[in-house]
């Protein structure tokens, strides 16, 4: 599984453009998937072009919830791909485009990624499973981090959280992650690297994860 992160508050690449906002390209179980397209469709394209990311390669969009910042990408990305596009049953009116796939219960996406299901009628997250183990890719973690890492379970043991996590900081929550990387509105970065140096990944947009 490898995690591009496209669109950030930060950059890691400074190569790349930071702006409020969040997407990362999640490759797993050979399908491409967009999470999320940022604020704005030419920051979204600009840094997938320098991070040599072809929109063409793009299988499907994941919008993790309707928010600005989240979705504000996506008409620019479709108008070089009209990929199918999986969105929250609340989304439904935010997100008004060709080939969307409402989603409120856990979803199959593909063999072995999943959606949450909408959680709190705000958000759902993407799941990857790999053997007995689960990554999960949140948007902004509205629903609240216990709930996201509850959903997911279901689905294997939850040891790779990568994300916005707003204002979670029940820290003890994630004490049996392997890997952590908050990005985006998450407001206690400095707190979880210094108390979990060993799994946190530092976010920003040009970061690849694999795992």
């Amino acid at each position: 599984m490898k995690v591009t992160i496209i669109y950030d508050n930060t950059v890691w690449n400074k190569k790349l453009t930071p702006d409020w906002g969040f997407s990362c390209l999640v490759e797993a179980h050979g399908k491409v998937i967009l999470f999320d397209t940022g604020a704005k469709g030419n920051i979204l394209l600009e840094n997938m072009r320098k991070l040599n990311i072809d929109p063409l390669s793009i299988d499907s969009v994941f919008i993790s919830h309707g928010h600005w910042d989240h979705t504000g990408g996506l008409l620019t990305f479709l108008d070089k791909n009209q990929v199918k596009v999986y969105i929250p049953a609340s989304c439904r009116e935010t997100v008004d485009v060709f080939n969307t796939v409402i989603v409120d219960d856990k979803y199959k996406i593909y063999e072995n990624i999943y959606s949450t299901g909408e959680l709190k009628n705000i958000e759902h997250s993407l799941i990857v499973k790999q053997g007995d183990d689960v990554a999960v890719i949140a948007g902004c973690s509205h629903p609240g981090v216990w709930e996201i890492l509850h959903a997911a379970s279901v689905f294997g043991k939850v040891k790779t959280l990568i994300g916005g996590l707003h204002g979670f900081n029940n820290f003890n929550i994630i004490d049996d992650l392997n890997n952590i990387c908050p990005t985006h509105c998450t407001q206690h970065i400095q707190e979880i690297e210094t108390l979990y140096p060993e799994k946190f990944i530092k976010g920003g947009a040009g970061q690849v994860i694999k795992i």
